[in-house]
Order: structure tokens, then C-alpha cells, then sequence
């Protein structure tokens, strides 16, 4: 599942740029897109030149926009970031907390893979992920521990369930389906959900 980014004004450095015209940030969107869907199939390792073959765009419009690939990896990781972020602030306006916050732990398991394996290849080329996606991941995680909450004051998730274990059980369930011969994150995901629910007859 792919994201957009606020292509209007870019900062490099201290400076900000000009924001973008009408058909750079057009272009700029369907390299994100093209590099989205592209390392969810084959891997980070994609070349920049067959992600501009898939965008329909000229090589050098994809190194004007994103010179290394560094710079791709964390726009499309980013990117990500802000659709999950708009999923969960959508979960929180559901009425029912429950079923929302179920769906959503699904649906950010199985959208976790591809951001593990581009958080994975920046770290392996020295990039600090915490500084590239801080803004946005702490948006995302007090989003996340507004729905939880709602759900746990709705009785639907155990009340010692905490943010930190979600992503824990998310990472856990990746690996799980990874490990299966059938590779089935929404099926894992689902298994690991019920884990959340409250025991009967506990207190949790």
C-alpha cells in the first residue's frame, strides 16, 4: 500500500526549496509510487533506473528528485508511514473501537513487511531511521495508543496490552508467517489478535 508526501516544499539542509510545479510533483509521485510497488515485489535492491522505466519517467527525473537511493528508500518508507497514519486516525473515527482496532492491527502487520525490509536496507547504509521518520512515527505511535485505548475502555483488548507490545507481537507475527511454509501474515495476524482479547472470567 502505497502513500503520498508533501511534495510542495522539500528542505535540504537548512534551506528550504521552492516548492515544486504542478508536473514535478506529479512526477515525483509516480517515482514514490513506481518505487513503492517495486520494492514490495523484488526488495530494496530495485535500481533507480528500472524504477524510472516503471514510473515512465526519464532517469535523470528520478536522480533530480531522489539522487541516491537512500533518499528514495526513506520518501517511500515515509510515505507508508503517513498512509498507516491515515488508516489509524480513520480506525479511530469507526464507532465500534473494537472491530477497528482489530482490523487495523491486521492491516498494519501485514503493511509492517515491506517497511521492515526498506527500514532494514537504510540501516544497513548507516542511515539513522529515528531521525529520518521521527516526526511522523511519533504521530503514528500517539495515534496507535488512542485507538488501543478506546478499545481497552470498550472492554475489547486486555487491559495490560501495551503500545510497546504491539509492535513487538507485529514483528513476532512477520517472523511467524515468514517461518510458515505458507507465508500467511493476515492468518497469523489474526491468530495473534485473539491473544489480545480479554480472558474470560480474568481481569485482563
Amino acid at each position: 500500500m502505497t502513500g503520498s508526501v508533501n511534495a510542495d516544499v522539500r528542505v535540504v539542509g537548512t534551506a528550504v526549496e521552492r516548492p515544486l510545479r504542478a508536473d514535478a510533483r506529479r512526477n515525483r509521485q509516480r517515482v514514490l509510487e513506481a518505487a513503492a510497488a517495486a520494492f514490495a515485489a523484488e526488495g530494496p535492491a530495485v535500481p533507480l533506473d528500472e524504477i524510472a522505466r516503471r514510473a515512465g519517467v526519464g532517469a535523470g527525473t528520478v536522480y533530480r528528485h531522489f539522487p541516491t537511493k537512500e533518499e528514495l528508500l526513506a520518501a517511500v518508507l515515509i510515505a507508508r508511514m503517513e498512509t498507516m497514519l491515515a488508516e489509524v486516525r480513520a480506525a479511530l473515527a469507526e464507532p465500534d473501537p473494537g472491530p477497528a482496532f482489530y482490523t487495523f492491527f491486521v492491516t498494519m502487520t501485514v503493511d509492517a513487511q515491506d517497511k521492515m525490509d526498506i527500514a532494514e536496507a537504510l540501516t544497513s547504509h548507516g542511515i539513522d531511521i529515528r531521525a529520518a521518520t521521527g516526526e511522523i512515527a511519533g504521530q503514528l505511535k500517539g495515534a496507535l495508543a488512542d485507538l488501543l485505548r478506546r478499545a481497552q475502555e470498550a472492554g475489547a483488548v486486555r487491559a495490560d496490552v501495551s503500545v510497546g507490545d504491539l509492535h513487538a507481537l507485529v514483528i513476532g507475527a512477520i517472523a511467524a508467517a515468514r517461518a510458515a511454509a505458507s507465508g500467511d501474515v493476515p492468518r497469523v495476524a489474526g491468530l495473534v489478535a485473539d491473544g489480545l482479547r480479554p480472558r474470560p472470567g480474568g481481569s485482563a
